[in-house]
């Protein structure tokens, strides 16, 4: 129909009166024909939907499709293996990831921060987690897989509990008197004791019934559900109800059980919300440790104590293509920690949070430890001028970042300190030459085959614990009856596609920066270092107790042959 209306309003206008414009008129009718035939071009290279520029909503919506397009394993991860682990904000945390190198870094972190014994490669949380959810899928399952019914549930998050009452069949049933007593008939049953359950507490009584009688037990607050002859007339009553002291109709009082009365009846009634509660905590994700920390981070409380100095040293250390450890280290002053003596043993803790978040408020890892300082009561003077270093290694992808620690001195409540600084996770470029940071240390030396990357202060095949400087303006110190240590990787080295080998010089140097001379140089061929790879590990243990107290720095140069590059790092130190 529009096509014919068209081929009329042609016609009309062929066979009609036609109006001429004046010649100033058709030049600008001209003008603008050209200028609009230059836009209709310009949009016809747009049409293709492909090609146009999506508007910010269409794009931020796409990113967040992303992020929660979770499939596979990670997806079967989230929602499953970790499922009643995983606390609120970690959950949040890892689906706002938007890559599976993200997601990796992220359940690697996951599983270390939970990891009982961090020095060891072996996780006994993750194995002993595994183990209970194929327990669970073993002995739980009811018509659907084990680890998804209560007990199942449980038992994943809590263990074996201390002792099971357990009645599988039902049958003939002798109430307590806290449950007023009597005869009666019940559904299958099953009562688990803790002893002990954290952060809940002492002599935990836990009910799952199987109403359905298919063995799917569920967990349930009302003692008088597993009663199978609750709602059947005239039949399983109570000690008061069967002396007339109370009719079965009182029992649906609206209240969370429905126990009929008895001598104990109105002590019970009162105990309904603590049965409440321990439901609410029972099911609860775990909580965040350090839940007054996280506030300094999350919220940004104020100090109102006195604050409690740390000093923190970030490095970067190029693990895959699109992956980079960010070694974190801390150093606290013993003379800043609260010491308690008992027994003879002087005794410090620190609690430690530490959250790092993107420029859009997005966190992507998160660590919480609690540090603990011993000394003999008669030696605690003189180890108050040491000081004490934590570290923890993040694998992270390049970008901006930001980085949040909070420390509390647990012995004295008020005493907190935070930190908070940009961290750019460098990249590094396929064929450009590049280093890690160079790191100063006061220790070093090799590590076993089991300890090979893992555990405090390893990198790779090597035990390093850095030197921090006591303010972020100064460098790092030595004493002179100390060694140097200093440790750099180099990557992206040339390859001789003939010889299948590098070609590069690596010079290092110590340099008195008070008046620019070199006083030690060393040079080596990376062919004595690891001929055919394209990345290096520098490092070399130096005795200092030569150098006369001042300002220097170690230098370190590579010139690569093959690729024609060169690059240099240095760090500074100071000779006490």
């Amino acid at each position: 129909m529009m096509f014919n209306r068209l081929r009329f309003l042609y016609v009309a206008l062929g066979c009609g009166l036609v109006l001429v414009p004046s010649a100033g008129l058709r030049a600008q009718q001209s003008a603008d024909a050209s200028a609009q035939a230059q836009q209709a071009a310009g949009q016809d290279q747009e049409v293709d939907p492909l090609k146009r520029p999506r508007s910010d909503k269409e794009r931020f919506a796409a990113q967040k499709a992303v992020r929660q397009e979770l499939k596979g394993a990670y997806k079967t991860w989230l929602n499953q293996d970790v499922a009643y682990i995983i606390s609120d904000q970690e959950r949040k945390a890892f689906m706002n990831l938007s890559n599976d190198e993200e997601r990796e870094a992220f359940i690697e972190q996951f599983w270390a921060r939970r990891n009982p014994n961090p020095d060891s490669p072996d996780n006994e949380f993750r194995e002993e987690h595994y183990r209970r959810i194929a327990y669970a899928n073993e002995h739980f399952a009811a018509g659907k897989p084990g680890w998804k019914t209560d007990r199942g549930r449980i038992y994943i998050e809590y263990g074996k509990p201390d002792s099971i009452d357990s009645h599988p069949a039902g049958g003939a049933y002798t109430r307590p008197m806290d449950e007023g007593g009597g005869e009666t008939a019940t559904y299958p049953f099953e009562t688990w004791h803790y002893r002990y359950l954290p952060g809940i507490g002492e002599n935990i009584d836990l009910e799952f019934v199987d109403t359905c009688m298919c063995g799917d037990y569920h967990f349930t607050i009302d003692r008088g559900e597993k009663d199978a002859l609750l709602h059947v007339p005239g039949m399983g009553a109570t000690q008061w109800e069967q002396m007339g002291m109370a009719k079965k109709a009182d029992r649906f009082n609206g209240g969370f059980e429905n126990l009929g009365t008895g001598p104990l009846g109105a002590s019970e009634k009162s105990k309904e919300f603590d049965r409440l509660e321990l439901a609410a905590k029972i099911f609860a994700p775990p909580p965040i440790k350090f839940t007054d920390l996280d506030s300094f981070i999350s919220e940004h409380k104020l100090i109102t104590g006195p604050i409690f100095p740390f000093e923190v040293r970030t490095d970067f250390v190029k693990v895959t293509d699109s992956t980079v450890l960010v070694p974190i280290t801390l150093q606290i002053k013993n003379s800043d920690v609260t010491f308690v003596t008992k027994n003879g043993v002087a005794t410090g803790v620190v609690n430690i949070l530490g959250k790092v978040t993107t420029i859009t408020h997005k966190t992507v890892q998160t660590f919480e430890d609690t540090v603990q300082i011993e000394q003999p009561a008669e030696l605690l003077e003189k180890s108050l001028n040491r000081e004490s270093v934590y570290w923890k290694a993040l694998p992270l992808v390049p970008g901006l970042y930001r980085l949040d620690i909070a420390i509390k001195d647990v012995n004295n409540p008020d005493h907190v300190g935070i930190y908070g600084r940009a961290l750019n996770v460098p990249e590094f470029h396929d064929e450009k030459l590049a280093t890690s940071s160079l790191i100063l240390a006061d220790k070093m030396n090799p590590v076993d085959s089991h300890s090979i990357g893992s555990g405090n202060f390893v990198i790779g095949n090597t035990f390093i614990r850095p030197r921090v400087s006591s303010s972020p303006a100064k460098p790092v110190s030595f004493k002179r009856s100390q060694a140097l240590n200093f440790w750099m990787q180099v990557y992206n080295l040339g390859i001789n596609d003939a010889t299948k080998s590098n070609q590069a010089q690596v010079t290092y140097q110590i340099i008195d920066t008070t008046n620019d001379t070199v006083i030690y140089q060393k040079e080596l061929a990376s062919k004595d270092l690891d001929p055919h790879s394209d990345q290096l590990t520098v490092e070399k243990t130096l005795p200092i107790e030569g150098l006369q107290p001042g300002k220097y720095k170690v230098m370190i140069k590579i010139d690569d042959e093959i690729s024609k590059q060169e690059i240099a790092q240095s760090a500074p130190f100071v000779v006490e």
